[in-house]
This record gives C-alpha cells, structure tokens and sequence, in this order.
C-alpha cells in the first residue's frame, strides 16, 4: 500500500472511532455493515437518523479543518425510512437501496432524505430542507421524492488533474417543460444516454451522472456547476411535447464564461 493510501486509511479508522462511532451509540442507531470507505447504519427512529447525519457531516467538517486537503474525509450520505429485511449479517430491501442510491447522488459532504422520511420528521428535526423533486433512481422500480438538507458546510470539489489534459464535459438532467411527469423519466433518459455515448469518447471527460444529477430541480448558476465539478464544458437542455411531436432542445455552455455555443435542435 502507498504512503498517501496508508495515511488515509489511518486518517478513516480514527475518525470512525472518534467522530463516527459516538454519535451513533447517542442517537441510539447500530452499525450493521463496514464495507471499504462505506457504512451501513440502522436506527430504530427516522429523527434520529437524520439528527445524526447532520451532526456527523458538521462534525466531519471541523475534523478536516485540521489536516491538509489531501487528507480530508469526505462523507455522503442518504437516509431512507422503510421496511428491510434482515438475513444474518445482512440487511435487505427497498429500505436498503433507496439509501444508498441517495447516497449515491448526494454532494459531497451532503446529506439526502427521501420523501418517506422526510414526511416522518417534518418539523422534528432543527434543520432546513430544500425539495429537489422526484428523481429515478438506478434499480429503483418508482421515482422517489428527494429532499437536500439545507446549513451543512459545503465541501467544494477540486478537479481531477487528469481533467486539466484534455477537455470536460458535465450533461445536466433535461428539463421536463410539458405538465406530463412520464416525459421527466423521458427527459432524464435522454440525459444518462448522451452520457453514456460521451464517454465512449477518449478525447474528452465526462462527468458521471450520479455527479451531474444532483441539479436536478436545482437553480444553481452554470459557473458554480463548472467550478464544483471541475468541468470546462456543460450540457443542459429540456423536453417539450408540441402536439403529437416531441421538441428536445440542447444547448453547450462554457462553464468559465457561461457563453452558448449555437447548437440544432431535434
């Protein structure tokens, strides 16, 4: 194992025992699962959880404050309230996944909420919460309701050096402009394919959608989105359904200047 790789593997061990592992024995939760850099964590109470993952990211923060850059440790999490299914060392279910696809697309150093629990802590948790809609979610049959909660440092993003060798690209989900929802799944998987297509491409980076989709429902300036990405190039667009036609518009901004390249609409 590398110096740098030993050091942060030290670094994540003792702040699971100092940080992590004090705060979940306070909010009365158990640590089911340690996988890698990934924790698993059940609560027996929705408010809890989410009291817990706020104070865990808050906590987090001020511990990176006191090491270098390249040594900070940088969480994201999900919280889910559902049924799971518990089989010996493991744990099962929708309740499971949904978490940690929020996980997933959360920003790092954030923390997500589904609409389920979201609708159980309302007004029991001292925090504020910013609705970023339904979103699909990878291997999750219905879309689910996200809230993104709001007063949490926000950890800025610093480019992969391999990005500054050649050009990068960041595709943002499609704006759904008809007042059918089933043309938002139809707009979102226009999206995931242009990525998907893009990265078939060598000359050029492309952001991975868990990254980009966090603006979804988002009104956030494209220069930030470029600046916390770390991009040169983005991508937005939108859906409209004009009679029996469909109309998607594209349009490629620079990220530095928020410039429009003209582009063709389909």
């Amino acid at each position: 194992m590398e110096k740098d790789e030993t050091s942060t593997l030290m670094t994540l061990k003792a702040r699971r025992k100092r940080v992590l592992e004090p705060l979940v024995s306070h909010h009365q939760g158990r640590i089911f699962k340690i996988a890698g850099d990934s924790v698993l964590i059940e609560f027996n109470s929705a408010v809890r959880a989410v009291q817990c993952a706020i104070e865990l990211q808050r906590n987090m923060a001020k511990a990176n404050c006191e090491l270098p850059e390249a040594r900070h440790i940088v969480l994201r999490i999900g919280v889910n309230l559902g049924d799971v299914i518990v089989e010996g060392s493991e744990l099962y279910g929708d309740g499971v996944n949904i978490s940690a696809r929020l996980e997933g697309i959360a920003e790092p150093g954030g923390v997500l909420v589904s609409g389920t629990a979201f609708d159980y802590i309302r007004n029991k948790v001292d925090a504020s919460f910013e609705d970023l809609g339904t979103q699909k979610l990878k291997n999750i049959s219905e879309p689910v309701r996200v809230y993104r909660v709001v007063g949490i440092p926000r950890v800025p993003v610093t480019a992969p050096e391999a990005l500054i060798d050649k050009p990068s690209i960041a595709v943002l989900p499609f704006l759904n402009m008809s007042t059918d929802a089933e043309y938002g799944y139809f707009a979102d998987g226009i999206a995931e394919d242009i990525i998907t297509e893009l990265s078939r491409f060598r000359s050029f980076c492309v952001i991975a959608r868990n990254s980009s989709f966090v603006y979804k429902n988002r009104s956030v300036n494209v220069r930030d989105i470029g600046r916390e990405l770390g991009v040169q190039y983005i991508l937005e667009g939108s859906v409209r359904r004009a009679r029996d036609r469909i109309r998607v518009t594209a349009q490629l901004v620079e990220a530095a200047t928020g410039s429009v390249a003209p582009m063709k609409q389909a």
